[in-house]
């Protein structure tokens, strides 16, 4: 299965094993949970979605590569104890506690969160000496003499045999004591992710026109070669980087991160292209809704390929303005909050200590690990604005509810900010519909366009909360199913262009 669903899966079984009865109990014992095992090829995520579930359902996680442990580590180091038995003294060996047992009530400590997810990876790799101990964690759940805590949910992955020359099989009685889950690579379902993580929009569009680059793993007499969903997610990111410190990004730095020759190359290609339209056909010109007969004629001649990418550069440009909006409003939103806590306490509270109430809950969230990176971002421009407001009403003599009268008219500011960039990137929108209409009509670029849109989870929520006339127009006019499977065919046409090329 793709990995979103293997993550909806998951995400399912950890929620049944922590459901609990009327008397506080589970209502599944924890001797009665499988450990869930992911199958899969390197490479397509699957620590990054245990870290998402554990956010999301607001629980701990330890995460250990099981590769990197030896058995004492992992079981823990050996002593001597001395007991009775039948009133007669024994010397017996016992074991300190497991690296990894620790690990989990460290977390608990750190955090003060009871329930979470214990993750293996690469489970079916470990060293000889190790395996049979590994054996008795998934069936007994325990280290050497030491049980995962109770509410802990055990979650391995491991790595098909044709990917790994040091994998380990299980045999069918570990098998059947495991929810097995078999995942593959799949790019519609990582391009979902791709978006909402903000992955750089060449990554992406050239992705769309050749998928099969998406995930490759190939074995030659020159040793592997491979491209996989984690090596373009960290090529993204080093783009982004690279574009804002004027560096540039040629074929030997994409090989760096996508270890395949031919695709590397061929990427390298394709960026160098993407930079070049970019500046040819004047994006910025278009988004501000500035361009002439000139360009336009020049877009018509241009090839079927060249559109698609124009038309890409355009969704990219969007995006970052909907991402933009998306966190303005999270940012309002959260500030909102806080103001109104300081509206309802403002009698025994300043606005000084509701921001240091804002700092209070950031180090609290960031010790348990729960927040995401745009949680954190968001809360920590929520206290800077806190600041900001205490310190302009700060030595103030004010009358009745004069600081408070004075605080909403700061944060009304903020609205009016939002309001701004609401309108603006409403604008942008019209006018990147107006030069598609004036462009290409209802052709399969604008069927390319509003597809790429459907796929944004900015784009969407963007359009939900303030609407566009254009899209609802072309998003129902439309006739997606035919049209789609004609720039899939031409997308075919272009890719065959592109092979011939680079040979």
């Amino acid at each position: 299965m793709d990995i979103k669903r293997a993550k909806q899966e998951i995400r399912d079984s950890i929620e049944a094993y922590l459901a609990k009865d009327e008397f506080g109990e589970y209502r599944i014992p924890s001797i009665r949970q499988r450990p869930i095992l992911l199958m899969g090829p390197p490479g397509i995520g699957k620590t990054q979605i245990m870290e998402q579930i554990a956010k999301e359902c607001r629980i701990g996680l330890v995460a250990y590569t099981i590769t990197h442990h030896t058995r004492q580590s992992a079981v823990g180091l050996p002593f001597i104890k001395e007991k009775v038995y039948g009133g007669q003294e024994f010397s017996v060996t016992e074991y300190t506690m497991s690296e990894i047992i620790a690990s989990v009530y460290e977390k608990i400590e750190q955090t003060k969160i009871k329930e979470g997810i214990l993750f293996i990876d690469e489970i079916n790799c470990v060293s000889e000496t190790l395996a049979p101990t590994m054996l008795q964690f998934l069936q007994g759940k325990t280290f050497g003499n030491q049980k995962v805590p109770e509410g802990w949910i055990i979650v391995a992955a491991g790595n098909p045999p044709e990917y790994n020359k040091s994998v380990r099989e299980f045999d069918v009685v570990t098998l059947d004591r495991l929810k097995k889950i078999d995942i593959e690579a799949d790019f519609d379902v990582w391009k979902e992710y791709a978006y909402k993580q903000g992955l750089h929009q060449a990554v992406i569009s050239y992705l769309e026109l050749r998928k099969e680059n998406f995930y490759r793993i190939e074995t030659t007499v020159d040793g592997k070669f491979f491209a996989t969903a984690r090596g373009w997610e960290d090529l993204s990111e080093l783009i982004q980087v690279y574009e804002s410190l004027h560096k540039t990004v040629d074929r030997d730095v994409v090989y760096q991160y996508i270890q395949h020759r031919m695709i590397a190359k061929d990427f390298a290609n394709y960026l160098e292209l993407y930079y070049k339209y970019k500046k040819d056909y004047g994006i910025e010109d278009i988004l501000r809704g500035e361009w002439d007969t000139a360009t336009l004629q020049k877009m018509k001649a241009a090839p079927f390929d060249e559109h698609l990418s124009i038309v890409s550069l355009l969704n990219g440009r969007l995006g970052e303005l909907f991402e933009a909006c998306y966190m303005t409003d999270a940012y309002v939103t959260k500030l909102y909050e806080y103001l109104i806590y300081y509206r309802e306490n403002r009698v025994t509270a300043m606005l000084e200590d509701i921001w240091h109430l804002a700092e209070k809950d950031l180090e609290e969230f960031k010790a348990s690990e729960l927040l995401t990176r745009r949680e954190e971002l968001t809360l920590k421009r929520v206290i800077a604005s806190l600041e900001r407001f205490s310190m302009s009403i700060k030595g103030e003599l004010f009358i009745g509810d004069g600081a408070f009268d004075e605080v909403k008219a700061l944060f009304e500011q903020e609205v009016n900010v939002r309001e701004d960039e609401i309108a603006y990137t409403s604008t942008t929108l019209q006018n990147v519909f107006h030069f598609m209409e004036d462009a290409f009509g209802e052709s399969q670029e604008m069927v390319a366009f509003i597809t790429e849109l459907n796929a944004n989870y900015y784009s969407i929520w963007f359009i939900k909360e303030n609407g566009c006339d254009q899209y609802y127009r072309y998003n129902k006019g439309l006739l997606f199913d035919e049209r789609q499977q004609d720039i899939v065919r031409q997308m075919e046409d272009v890719e065959e262009i592109l092979n011939r090329g680079i040979k």
